[in-house]
């Protein structure tokens, strides 16, 4: 049997998120812009569609979305989302396991703990409570718990301290967006 073909920019990929469990979450699909040191690119045209149980969610912006490049598995766990700036927030950064390449396809299963920045430069850990609720409901193991608290304490400061990715560096792939049609 053969491996999957990684994608190359251009290709449609296809984004699967799960919560711990194998519990569907939320599935979209989106086109591979790039690559560079911080990792592999995605774009989501506005007009795009997220879909989970129960829910669907049409992107109101076009979004740039970063899956940290490869390396110690204790840095990976997240996934970062950036918006145009006419959007309803600047980032949205998920806390996940380490995001893996399937073929074409995106995997990772999300954490609940959210950093989020606001246009107005405002910066916040959210779903504290969903995670705390999780973390017993679900059965996170202890590695699973220390994974999304100290991924979250580093991304919370870097996107505080506005460092690389979150420095401003995605406005170049969100101009990619623009060209890629839903």
């Amino acid at each position: 049997m053969t491996a999957p073909v990684p994608p190359r920019p251009g290709d449609p990929v296809r984004v699967v998120m799960t919560k711990w469990g194998e519990r569907p979450h939320w599935e979209f699909d989106a086109v591979l812009l790039g690559t560079d040191e911080a990792g592999d690119w995605l774009g989501l045209p506005a007009g795009g569609t997220m879909s989970r149980p129960g829910a669907d969610y049409v992107a109101p912006v076009d979004q740039a979305l970063l899956v940290p490049a490869e390396g110690a598995q204790a840095s990976r766990g997240w996934l970062a989302t950036f918006h145009a700036t006419e959007g309803p927030l600047h980032t949205y950064v998920d806390m996940t396991t380490p995001p893996r390449w399937d073929g074409r396809t995106l995997r990772a299963v999300d954490l609940d703990l959210d950093v989020i920045r606001e246009n107005d430069g405002r910066v916040w850990l959210d779903d504290e409570d969903e995670f705390a609720q999780h973390r017993v409901e679900l059965g996170y193991p202890d590695e699973l718990v220390a994974l999304a608290l100290s991924t979250s304490e580093r991304i919370l400061a870097a996107v505080e301290g506005r460092r690389a990715p979150f420095d401003g560096s995605a406005l170049a792939w969100l101009s990619l967006v623009e060209r890629l049609s839903v």
